[in-house]
């Protein structure tokens, strides 16, 4: 009889250890799936980075992108909070920012040509 009560004691820490190093009831994270497009005629130099309110950067890269090329960017990033991308080149910028609370996984695009630089986003997969 006491082998039973401890077997049945050794189960339930089993399960509790097990749960808490798969990370079971914790919220997912977020993921970032970036898109930059150069619809100019020369290639850019473009400075990626993606910060979340905390002050946690997630991201920071660098690559360049030819013209008429897009380079894509996945971030995972924190399950909650704001999240921000920030995308800059020599004389441009665009960013973008999000709520990981609400959103899973968000689409963002910046495009650049030599005159303007566009900035798109929408979420793909709401929480």
């Amino acid at each position: 009889m006491e082998r039973r009560r401890l077997l049945a004691a050794g189960t339930g820490t089993l399960a509790v250890a097990a749960a808490g190093c798969l990370g079971l009831g914790e919220a997912d994270p977020g993921r970032l799936d970036l898109t930059v497009r150069n619809d100019g005629d020369e290639p850019i130099d473009a400075d990626v980075v993606v910060e979340g309110d905390d002050g946690t950067t997630y991201a920071e890269e660098s690559d360049r992108v030819d013209a008429g090329v897009a380079r894509a960017f996945e971030v995972i990033v924190g399950a909650s909070g704001r999240h921000e991308v920030t995308v800059t080149g020599a004389d441009w910028e665009g960013r973008l920012a999000w709520g990981a609370d609400t959103c899973r996984l968000y689409d963002g695009e910046v495009s650049v040509d030599a005159e303007t630089v566009e900035v798109a986003g929408e979420c793909a997969d709401p929480r």
